[in-house]
């Protein structure tokens, strides 16, 4: 079967202090963008979502970088929610579909082939990570423990057959579906889970790319 990525890049660098958007900006000398598509060489194809005011200057960065991989642009929506089904809207074949933010460029190759291998029909798989630090609820002047051991950070890619993932997006948007999994459990689907990569970071303040700078010496 097939296998298709939808990387959604809609970023705006606003908590990098940035004028860049922050996918843009360059992660030992490249890009943080061009790192992530990489990632996805292997596949049959690679759908790319962008705010339509960003595709000159991706253009321009793929020129300037050499950056040949094949990949199809397609316009990002108003929310997440709308920017991956701009996506699957692109995809008329059935096939593996794994959805990845665009800024997480440290996924591994090996991490991306173990997620694709479990995803059967109604079942769709995702990265997580368990919670190391002390998790405490404060709701108004209260503040209780929450107990962590069954608590996980949930990452991307995220893997899907493409039938069963456009159905589920064919839902109305809610706020309470906050990533391609939460959609898919919404709309009757079952999520399966593997345990993720810590180096898997998404890269959305000067910290973070601070650290994956580190992860990749």
């Amino acid at each position: 079967m097939k296998k298709v990525a939808i990387i959604v890049a809609g970023g705006k660098g606003l908590r990098m202090n940035s004028e860049i958007p922050k996918q843009f900006l360059l992660l030992h000398d490249k890009p943080i963008l061009i790192h992530t598509i990489e990632k996805f060489i292997n596949f049959d194809d690679v759908i790319l979502v962008l705010p339509k005011e960003q595709t000159k200057l991706w253009n321009e960065i793929c020129e300037k970088y050499n950056f040949t991989i094949p990949h199809k642009i397609t316009e990002g929506g108003s929310t997440r929610f709308q920017s991956v089904r701009n996506g699957l809207d692109e995809i008329d074949h059935q096939s593996i579909v794994a959805i990845h933010d665009g800024v997480r460029p440290l996924v591994s190759e090996n991490l991306i082939n173990s997620l694709v291998k479990e995803v059967k029909e109604g079942i769709g798989v995702l990265p997580i990570i368990p919670v190391t630090d002390s998790i405490r609820k404060v709701d108004g002047d209260t503040s209780t423990h929450v107990n962590r051991s069954n608590l996980f950070k949930v990452q991307t890619p995220q893997c899907f057959l493409s039938s069963d993932i456009k159905e589920a997006y064919s839902q109305k948007y809610s706020e309470e579906l906050t990533d391609d999994a939460s959609v898919f459990e919404a709309y009757r689907g079952k999520i399966n889970s593997l345990i993720g990569e810590e180096k898997n970071l998404k890269i959305t303040t000067e910290e973070d790319l601070k650290i994956a700078y580190i992860f990749m010496q």
